[in-house]
């Protein structure tokens, strides 16, 4: 149809043209015009009839798209004549692309998406703020007794709901081991708030969370399909949980990971926590999820809840840890924690890298466009426009883009496929894949791209003085001196966002070697932890436990090699493991409303000796008093210098109020730290012996490769008790490297950008300096032949390339002292103006940008100068 309207249309033009021409011939003859002569008379009066055709049959069809076709078919020719530059473009595209797409994919599916949850925006996470007013803590958790009353009196929640964070062992069945997983008790209406249902089963009802209900458990799916096959008729099964029984009655989605990815089971908290714990006002151990009413924002939910706190607080004036404030944030926030910032510092890396690959394209192809200048002035010459140069530039550009952003597309999937493997803890990574939003945002970068690069090398073409080049008869002033400027500029720029990155990069691996070399308080080498814990229902007695201990240390202690072992509740680097409130019974009473707090740990006698943590005074604890050791304390070196400045603490007396327990200071030993990073907190030892704790870490020292203990003390452990889960079997270097692993990435990403910008800098810095060289290769010839000496022409190459290095330099130093600013969170024991990494990063910059322009200036230093004067 389409066809035979062109056809048509054709017709009618030739019908139109026949009859124009006829009646021109009719007033040429009607002029007196001889009838040879008519025909040529009439021709003449109405003009060419093929270019009159022709201009209109441009009016009317696709010629913008002919002209277009031939536009790109000239671009690809041109690209497969120079096969090398074609390479080295398309790869400095595809590894700036490749970057930012796969940063963008991470920090969109992490960040900006929305949670996978019923209108997550009016979700938010609640917590109680800190002891005092002006404490800066505001995140902190929330006592079970707080939850019940905000959760009565509030106006501004439609709903709260509780969370925990727990690991409870899951006992062997049908052949398999028993295993230790990561779980979390919920209130009942917690998934009701969040908006989600179970893929299979049902959702906890309020009957079940309650002491008296039978146990009930969800499972994930992934723990459904790896331990159970993937059966449902798990449901409405028993599985043992801590020896005890839970009925399976649901399965959760696959994308449900709450509160965080390695959770493998809910429970319900009111049936597993004591009612001490979830009415006490002292003990903040929950997490409150709250679901805020239409048209109430969330520093109005605060608020409210804050009057409730400060209530609660007033009438509780006698007892220090009631808080009177409560802060709350969108629950997105808290899940992704403190990765946030870490991302968008990696993005604005990457989004640096994609400027230097741009700049670098631009730069060869000012390069190629200069080396191309006769050839353009002789087509500007032949009267092609500057339209079409630029025209003809922007296609080339965006061809170069296009394949170096599908090759960069490509490695981002290569690059998340790598991501999601080895950061599969990172929250919310199931959500980081690429999309139809991501391949948007790809071709929005390679048209960016393609602009940027190829207007700065497309306006370099269009000088009008390029006439001039047919004049010149001299090579050596080719490409002109505003062309070597322009290029000297993007080089200039180019290293000052190399330093920036290799200085961040700088930074972030001095603050990890910081953190990794930092004084943890004990010995770190030779050193084996494993996690275990004891049921309550199978060792329900203190006298039970301390006996499983007693018997379980004697035996590993046995073992041929073992130097020492010891028993704590949490070893140093393994986190923060909670507080007590105490009073000092010798000291005056404090005033109202104010308390002391410290860590509370549980450890054997010779745990001490077994980490080399030093007993600085008194003595450890005494182990043949058993149980009755629960009246001694044994305090650290930070908890004696913060509570008794200036007195001997030892055989004073603590009053742990939340325990009801009075014991006696009986030694002072060395602090640790609990977190890496963090300063040694003030902390409080009670004995093990006492057989009240459950839970905990074996630590195991040995001088002849204390890896091989690993499944011997786990045979050991399921001789004493063959459904007894050992987890975390780590050695304390491993355990360091586990908890600093964050730091670790940031800093190898960064460096991994930082080492790939320096490469392009210093490819740009060979290219230019190359093609000045050759640029000057006959005004050196001609100074060697006058005499010049090859030293002092070498010299003078080298400067001029070292030029635009040292600009560089020095702009990127300068902007490093603002952008070190954005890394300050992020950096320990390290300022963002360390001069030890400036001036390492300029040594290196020096170094190789030196190394880049040697070579061409030592090339051009040697040239024969009368060959250098026959290429003229």
């Amino acid at each position: 149809m389409k066809w035979r309207q062109i056809r048509k249309r054709d017709a009618d033009l030739e019908r139109e043209l026949s009859s124009d021409l006829e009646l021109e011939e009719e007033e040429q003859r009607e002029a007196g015009i001889p009838g040879e002569e008519v025909r040529r008379a009439a021709l003449r009066a109405f003009g060419n009839p093929a270019l009159v055709r022709e201009q209109t049959r441009a009016v009317w069809s696709w010629n913008w798209l002919e002209s277009l076709t031939r536009d790109l078919r000239f671009s690809l020719r041109t690209l497969r004549r120079t096969p090398s530059f074609t390479v080295i473009a398309i790869s400095v595209m595809a590894l700036g692309i490749g970057a930012n797409v796969a940063l963008f994919t991470v920090v969109r599916g992490v960040l900006l998406k929305p949670l996978p949850f019923q209108d997550p925006n009016h979700l938010v996470m609640v917590y109680e703020w800190g002891l005092h007013d002006n404490d800066a803590k505001a995140y902190n958790t929330v006592s079970g007794g707080m939850y019940a009353e905000w959760k009565k009196q509030n106006r501004s929640f439609s709903s709260l709901a509780l969370a925990r964070g727990s690991r409870v062992g899951l006992s062997g069945s049908g052949g398999q081991l028993p295993e230790k997983l990561s779980s979390a008790e919920f209130s009942w209406d917690l998934l009701r708030t969040l908006g989600v249902q179970p893929a299979l089963g049902r959702d906890f009802a309020q009957a079940d969370d309650s002491p008296a209900a039978n146990a009930t458990v969800l499972l994930s799916w992934g723990l459904w399909k790896r331990r159970f096959s993937g059966d449902p008729a798990i449901l409405n099964k028993t599985i043992y949980l801590d020896a005890q029984p839970y009925t399976v009655i649901g399965i959760m989605p696959a994308s449900f990971d709450f509160p965080d990815p390695s959770t493998q089971l809910w429970t319900s908290v009111y049936h597993d926590r004591p009612e001490e714990q979830m009415t006490s006002f002292s003990k903040h151990m929950v997490g409150v999820v709250g679901r805020l009413k239409p048209g109430v924002s969330a520093d109005q939910g605060a608020a409210d809840l804050s009057l409730i706190s400060r209530r609660i607080h007033d009438a509780h004036l006698n007892d220090p840890f009631v808080f009177r404030n409560a802060s709350s944030r969108p629950l997105l926030d808290h899940i992704v924690g403190d990765i946030k910032k870490p991302l968008y510092v990696l993005l604005e890396a990457t989004c640096c890298l994609l400027l230097i690959a741009c700049l670098n394209l631009a730069n060869l192809l000012v390069a190629r466009a200069a080396a191309r200048r006769k050839e353009l002035a002789i087509r500007t010459a032949l009267g092609g426009g500057w339209l079409r140069l630029i025209r003809e530039r922007l296609i080339e550009c965006m061809v170069l883009s296009t394949v170096g952003g599908a090759l960069g597309l490509l490695l981002a999937f290569a690059a998340l496929r790598w991501l999601t493997l080895i950061r599969h803890d990172m929250s919310r990574v199931e959500s980081i894949h690429i999309d139809g939003v991501v391949a948007a945002f790809t071709v929005g970068v390679i048209v960016l791209c393609a602009l940027f690069s190829g207007l700065i090398a497309a306006f370099s073409t269009t000088d009008k003085r390029i006439l001039s080049a047919l004049h010149e008869a001299s090579r050596s002033v080719s490409g002109g001196r505003a062309r070597a400027t322009l290029r000297k500029t993007l080089l200039t720029l180019e290293v000052g966002l190399t330093v920036i990155l290799l200085i961040g990069a700088g930074l972030l691996l001095k603050s990890y070697e910081h953190l990794r070399s930092a004084d943890m308080g004990c010995i770190t080498r030779d050193v084996l932890t494993m996690h275990l814990g004891l049921p309550d229902a199978r060792y329900p007695t203190p006298a039970q436990r301390a006996n499983f201990f007693d018997t379980l240390l004697e035996r590993v202690r046995a073992l041929p090699g073992v130097d020492a072992a010891g028993f704590v509740t949490a070893a140093p680097g393994q986190g923060y493991w909670g507080d007590w409130g105490f009073t000092i019974v010798e000291h005056p009473h404090l005033p109202q409303g104010n308390g002391q707090s410290a860590i509370n740990l549980w450890a054997d006698p010779k745990y001490f000796a077994a980490m080399g943590i030093p007993i600085l005074r008194g003595s450890s604890f005494n182990a043949g008093k058993r149980l009755d050791a629960a009246k001694e304390v044994i305090i650290s070196q930070s908890f004696a210098n913060q509570y008794f400045p200036g007195e001997d603490p030892i055989a004073k007396h603590l009053n742990v109020k939340l325990e009801h327990r009075t014991a006696e200071i009986a030694g002072i030993v060395g602090d640790t730290r609990y977190v890496i990073g963090e300063k040694p907190l003030p902390t409080m030892y009670f004995p093990l012996d006492a057989g009240v704790e459950t839970v905990g870490t074996l630590v195991i020292r040995s001088r002849h490769g204390v890896e091989q203990y690993a499944l011997p003390v786990e045979r050991i452990v399921s001789e004493m008790d063959h459904d007894l889960p050992v987890s975390d079997v780590l050695t304390m270097d491993q355990l360091l490297g586990k908890h600093t692993y964050d730091q670790s990435f940031n800093a190898t990403l960064l460096t991994a950008f930082a080492t790939l910008s320096l490469l392009m800098a210093s490819v740009g810095l060979f290219g230019v300096m190359s093609y000045i060289a050759t640029q000057r290769t006959n005004e050196m010839g001609i100074r060697i032949a006058l005499g010049a000496k090859r030293e002092d022409v070498m010299r003078k190459i080298l400067l001029d390339g070292m030029r635009p290095a040292i600009f560089g330099l020095a702009l990127g130093l300068a902007a490093s002292m603002e952008a070190g600013a954005l890394l300050r969170d992020l950096l320990y024991e390290i300022k963002p103006l360390d001069p030890a990494v400036f001036a390492a990063v300029a040594a290196t910059l020096i170094a190789v940008a030196a190394f880049a322009c040697i070579v061409p200036a030592w090339r051009t230093s040697h040239l024969d100068p009368m060959q250098a004067l026959r290429t003229e």
